[in-house]
């Protein structure tokens, strides 16, 4: 059988999640390499064969973006596999052409092949883009869910800055939990806030093993999302935050938008602060998209 080589484009996170979702246990599919971009230091790695799998006995090598051209020429790749979030469509743009320069053919995953079912109740809160606000929303819903005796298991989007292969599945309990991994700064200012609040956070690479144990774990399950990445998990409810200092960027980012088109509600923060002749094109160009789905 010829198999069909493929690369996987991204960032530490929705990458792993899709490799794990779509082709690990693919006969057809070879994944010869993961193509970070975002997180320096983690390139000429490799992706451990504990979470690779048994077709990949030696792990699948870790290489920065700028080697595309040769690493597709190198393995013979057919295929080139989009997992990153948080671009503007004109980064959006001149990535895909790239990949296009290339010779192969590029492809984005769907909700549909990259979701997982849970058996409890899943609240999503997602974003436009970064810096919309959603730290601060996603709390409030904890603190809030936390005040009617509900256990909360916050599943964090991956950051997998340190070691992939001890870092599969994290569960914290407690701030003392924060000290057993080599955590960033910027993982503990996300994870401190909801174990103050008496959740559980879960984290990791293997979303699948995380899935199980959140719903071990917690009688309602919130997914805080990173960048403006959709969620792993399908949600129940399904929030999504966009910023009123910045208007257009809610219909003009990668894959903020489908997050927009999916929502069953839009928190608009930093009214306060804001035009507000930005306020009011927010709202019609949400009304434009929900339409748009009709």
């Amino acid at each position: 059988m010829v198999k069909r080589k493929v690369i996987v484009v991204g960032a530490g996170g929705r990458d792993f999640h899709n490799f794990n979702m779509v082709f690990k246990n693919d006969p057809e599919i070879e994944v010869v390499a993961f193509l970070f971009t975002q997180i320096p230091g983690v390139e000429f790695r490799r992706c451990p064969p504990i979470f690779a799998g048994e077709k990949y006995p030696n792990g699948i090598p870790i290489y920065p973006l700028d080697m595309l051209p040769n690493i597709v020429k190198f393995f013979g790749v057919d295929e080139v596999i989009l997992s990153l979030s948080d671009l503007t469509y004109e980064e959006l743009g001149r990535l895909v052409s790239y990949i296009l320069s290339t010779g192969c053919s590029f492809r984005i995953l769907g909700l549909r092949d990259t979701t997982l079912d849970s058996i409890k109740p899943v609240l999503a809160i997602t974003a436009t883009k970064t810096g919309a606000g959603k730290s601060t929303v996603a709390r409030a819903f904890v603190k809030e869910l936390v005040s009617r005796k509900l256990m909360v298991a916050v599943v964090r989007h991956p950051m997998v800055y340190g070691d992939i292969e001890h870092n599969l599945v994290q569960i914290f309990r407690s701030l003392d939990d924060l000290d057993r991994y080599s955590l960033t700064v910027e993982e503990r200012e996300e994870y401190e806030p909801h174990l103050e609040l008496g959740a559980v956070v879960l984290a990791g690479v293997d979303y699948r093993k995380i899935l199980i144990e959140a719903e071990r774990i917690g009688d309602v399950i919130l997914w805080d999302g990173g960048n403006n990445d959709w969620p792993f998990f399908r949600p129940w409810y399904w929030i999504v935050v966009t910023d009123a200092i910045r208007p257009g960027i809610e219909v003009n980012a990668f894959p903020g938008e489908v997050n927009l088109r999916l929502a069953d509600v839009v928190i608009i923060t930093k009214v306060g602060i804001a035009k507000s002749e930005y306020i009011k094109t927010i709202i019609e160009n949400i009304k434009k998209s929900i339409q748009l789905l009709k």
